[in-house]
């Protein structure tokens, strides 16, 4: 790469384009970019970076530029015809950071559920230890000229991912997801079969998925979990409403204890998992926990605000696995508190595909709410399901919420009110914290 080149990139707003203009941007790189002109929250971090936005113009297009093009747009999009024309490089982000990445010792997060917090975890306990590029899927992204480590969310999505051949992988879980693009779960482990053979060093997988145990025969595949045998191992877990402790042995050797902040099992996995590979990586133990305790998060990741006598909670869940793990993260958190779920359904496809499995899911809450399902942008509604037929099948105290009618949370005192999804649900989230000042 050259520090002289302006780097161009074509759907900067989607938040893995802008997560990876501000790695370019900090690693000492020009860089511009162009979109529509409607407002994204992603533009807060561009903007604050004084990294130019234009919309989109094929007189954007100049020589000395590469062009990084976003999964969302064509090949014969406008600006990448100029580019064409003019004879300049023009390649797609998966594939630009697929390259990026060989520049440095890389670590990989993949997997249907976990992945967003994992890659904030990882990044954040190498940050405070060495120098460290990242970037996460949740928009967030840094770049460090003396950077020796870069961390990445690996996504699977019409297996994005294949383009990476990272040093290092965690694999935090397969399940069937993306029924847009997947047909069923076989498709999704032959493309994490096939990830794995990509990785250089290590691959660290969660023990106790059956897909992942397939995988086995590799011999660079690091197995963890929870009180088995596994190569990365949590004994002695205790969980309380401020946390989790737990003793962590890699390779048949005591490595340290830890606690974290998370509650929920989900936590301490990918805590371990995060462990696991800096004990790999002969990182001291002690340094570890002091950077595990000061982790806040990522972003919609069990987000808790206090409103009245009221604690809402937004949180990302948007498949059955991941509402699971919200909710037993909120029984630990709140055990002597009601628990209501207010789930909005995201795309039609994933609705009807695992519909059973949402149901049994939102059972575990005390009572549920379901607003209308978000349909992504790149499918249509077929009118085949809505959240009606998923409300049919949910055996809890359930209704349709509409963001205009608050009333039905109104009755609630001294509860929690879950806002799960991966659609515009912090919009009701929003709306119900009004309502509640002025109640």
């Amino acid at each position: 790469m050259n520090k002289e080149t302006i780097y161009h990139f074509t759907g900067i707003k989607g938040s893995g384009m802008s997560a990876l203009a501000l790695v370019l941007h900090g690693a000492g790189y020009k860089v511009q970019g162009s979109d529509v002109e409607t407002y994204f929250f992603t533009q807060q971090g561009l903007e604050a970076a004084d990294i130019r936005i234009l919309d989109f113009d094929p007189n954007n297009i100049h020589e000395g530029m590469e062009i990084i093009l976003g999964n969302a747009f064509p090949d014969d999009h406008p600006e990448v015809k100029k580019a064409e024309a003019l004879g300049l490089k023009v390649t797609r982000y998966h594939k630009f950071l697929g390259h990026f990445i060989k520049n440095y010792t890389s670590v990989a997060i993949t997997g249907s559920h976990g992945k967003t917090s994992t890659t904030g975890l990882m990044s954040h306990v190498l940050s405070l230890n060495v120098p460290t590029s990242y970037l996460i899927g949740d928009g967030t992204g840094y770049g460090d000229e003396q950077a020796e480590y870069f961390v990445l969310e690996a996504d699977e999505y019409r297996e994005h991912f294949l383009a990476y051949e990272p040093d290092y992988a965690i694999f935090t879980n397969i399940d069937f997801d993306h029924p847009d693009y997947y047909q069923n779960i076989e498709q999704v482990f032959d493309a994490n079969s096939q990830f794995a053979n990509q990785v250089q060093k290590k691959a660290i997988m969660y023990g106790d998925d059956p897909y992942l145990q397939r995988l086995a025969d590799k011999d660079h595949v690091l197995y963890y979990g929870i009180d088995g045998d596994y190569d990365i191992v949590a004994h002695h877990v205790v969980r309380d409403t401020t946390g989790c402790q737990f003793d962590v042995e890699v390779l048949g050797k005591h490595y340290g204890q830890f606690r974290i902040k998370g509650c929920g099992e989900h936590n301490i996995l990918n805590s371990l998992a995060v462990i696991g590979f800096c004990c790999l990586e002969e990182f001291p133990a002690d340094k570890v926990q002091e950077a595990l305790s000061s982790f806040a998060g990522v972003k919609r990741r069990f987000n808790v605000t206090e409103v009245a006598d009221m604690t809402l909670v937004d949180d990302y869940a948007h498949h059955p696995s991941e509402i699971k793990a919200t909710l037993d993260a909120a029984k630990q958190r709140y055990p002597e508190k009601q628990i209501i779920a207010v789930f909005q359904p995201h795309t039609y496809s994933r609705t009807l595909a695992l519909m059973d499995e949402f149901a049994q899911a939102l059972d575990q809450a005390d009572e549920v709410f379901l607003c209308e399902i978000f349909a992504s942008a790149r499918e249509q509604d077929t009118h085949q399901v809505s959240s009606e037929d998923l409300a049919a099948k949910v055996t809890k105290p359930v209704q349709i919420l509409n963001l205009d009618d608050m009333g039905p949370l109104m009755g609630y005192h001294d509860a929690v009110v879950l806002f799960m999804g991966a659609g515009d649900v912090p919009k009701y989230g929003r709306a119900y914290a009004e309502a509640l000042k002025s109640r």
